[in-house]
């Protein structure tokens, strides 16, 4: 499935418990249709030790969310959007279906 939202975009969640709430995207899982954002969705979970966590211990991470419940950010309209996409020259870009911009960087 083609997901509309990539790294590093910057975010709102519409739905759900972090309702409201905004931040960047860390990873995208396109089969599952679900996006990880910094600091949003954080649930804590129990870690045996390992190479990565050597004492182990209860530690935080970002748990999933749909895609469905989130909406890409304009800079310029400074609210949730609706992105679409066209061609521009011989690429395609994502665009705000609100104003127009172009949101690939």
């Amino acid at each position: 499935m083609a997901l509309k939202i990539r790294k590093d975009d910057q975010i709102m969640v519409i739905a759900g418990k972090e309702k409201g709430k905004t931040g960047k995207v860390l990873r995208v899982d396109p089969d599952k249709a679900k996006v990880y954002v910094e600091k949003l969705n954080v649930v804590k979970r129990h870690q045996k030790p390992s190479p990565k966590y050597k004492h182990g211990g209860i530690i935080e991470k970002e748990a999933p969310i749909h895609v469905s419940n989130v909406m890409i950010l304009c800079e310029k309209c400074k609210g949730p959007v609706r992105a679409g996409k066209r061609l521009e020259g011989d690429r395609r870009v994502r665009y705000c279906k609100k104003c127009g911009e172009v949101l690939d960087k």
